[in-house]
């Protein structure tokens, strides 16, 4: 059993920043349990983070965020927490293999996973040439031949935001399911080439750039540049749903968004939440729940010294009284 008074679940960007304000106060015993595949592992260059002109990786992100968490005693372990429950005082945690985990409060930066088919050569792109978000990544694309990679009306709804950026884009109906016919009209009006074929093959340079796409039937199509729109990411909202949480319909967290709360004892932040998704917001959110479970922490330890106290101040009443 692995105890400590705060457990953040997930190491992704909302996590690690959430364990380094947690760190710094000096006073908590705070744990990190992530499973190594969070989102931001995907993405080979932010370009959005300030301080990162030339952009920077998930993974030197992570790595470093880690560091800097470690050398004020975070601790990490390695594990993916499978169920969650509350336990009087308590909250209890238990991953895939076995090991057990309780806290006083549970950061649950879980985020979410994107809906990728398995194309070939799609991987190998993501993150560097083919992006999932507009916010992030829409200035990469700027005046670039695009082919955004898709199914169905999510696909439709994105390319009617990305063409707003490039007046050469393609978008490409992989899974070809149906489309309105007025997002069909507002394509067309917009400017958006559209085809409804399987995407067999993303083409790229060693390095990640993507040169093209190959359909299923043979056609080729040149593109400087990538996007991806399949629609059904998984929102890893389960564990929060077991302590409590309230879910949205499209399976986002409720929170205060004040101080990130989403149920006694139970934080969030990063994409669980709802909100733009970007690294950034994440950052934001993991600083300013580690704020408050920082003062809910202290608030529980003065609590159980008066608590302490009191029982020691009664010890000779009692002792006289019998």
């Amino acid at each position: 059993m692995r105890d400590a008074d705060c457990i953040i679940v997930g190491g992704g960007i909302a996590g690690l920043q959430a364990a380094i304000q947690l760190g710094r106060y000096s006073v908590h015993k705070v744990l990190v349990v992530d499973d190594g595949q969070g989102r931001s592992s995907r993405c080979r260059s932010y370009h959005n983070i300030i301080g990162f002109p030339e952009g920077v990786s998930g993974a030197e992100l992570r790595a470093k965020g880690r560091m800097q968490a470690e050398r004020t005693g975070v601790l990490f372990e390695q594990d993916r927490i499978v169920r969650a429950e509350r336990r009087g005082e308590r909250i209890w945690l238990a991953g895939s293999a076995g090991r057990q985990y309780t806290a006083s409060a549970v950061l649950l930066a879980t985020g979410l996973s994107d809906r990728i088919p398995d194309i070939s050569g799609i991987t190998a792109t993501l993150g560097k040439s083919v992006y999932v978000c507009p916010d992030c990544d829409g200035y990469e694309i700027q005046n670039r031949r695009t082919i955004l990679m898709g199914s169905g009306e999510p696909g439709a709804s994105m390319a009617l935001t990305l063409i707003e950026r490039t007046r050469e884009l393609m978008y490409i109906n992989h899974e070809q399911l149906p489309i309105s016919a007025e997002l069909h009209r507002s394509m067309k009006q917009a400017g958006v080439r559209y085809l409804e074929a399987a995407v067999k093959e993303v083409r790229h340079a060693g390095d990640g750039w993507i040169q093209g796409v190959v359909t299923e039937d043979g056609q080729h199509f040149d593109a400087e540049r990538g996007f991806v729109a399949f629609g059904g990411n998984q929102v890893h909202s389960g564990l929060a749903r077991q302590l409590g949480a309230k879910i949205a319909d499209n399976d986002h967290v409720h929170a205060d968004p004040r101080s990130m709360q989403a149920a006694p004892q139970v934080w969030i932040a990063g994409d669980l939440g709802i909100h733009a998704e970007q690294a950034t917001v994440a950052m934001g959110e993991g600083a300013i729940a580690a704020i408050w479970i920082h003062k809910a922490l202290k608030q529980l330890r003065q609590q159980e010294q008066q608590e302490l106290q009191s029982k020691m101040a009664d010890v000779p009443a009692r002792a006289k009284f019998d």
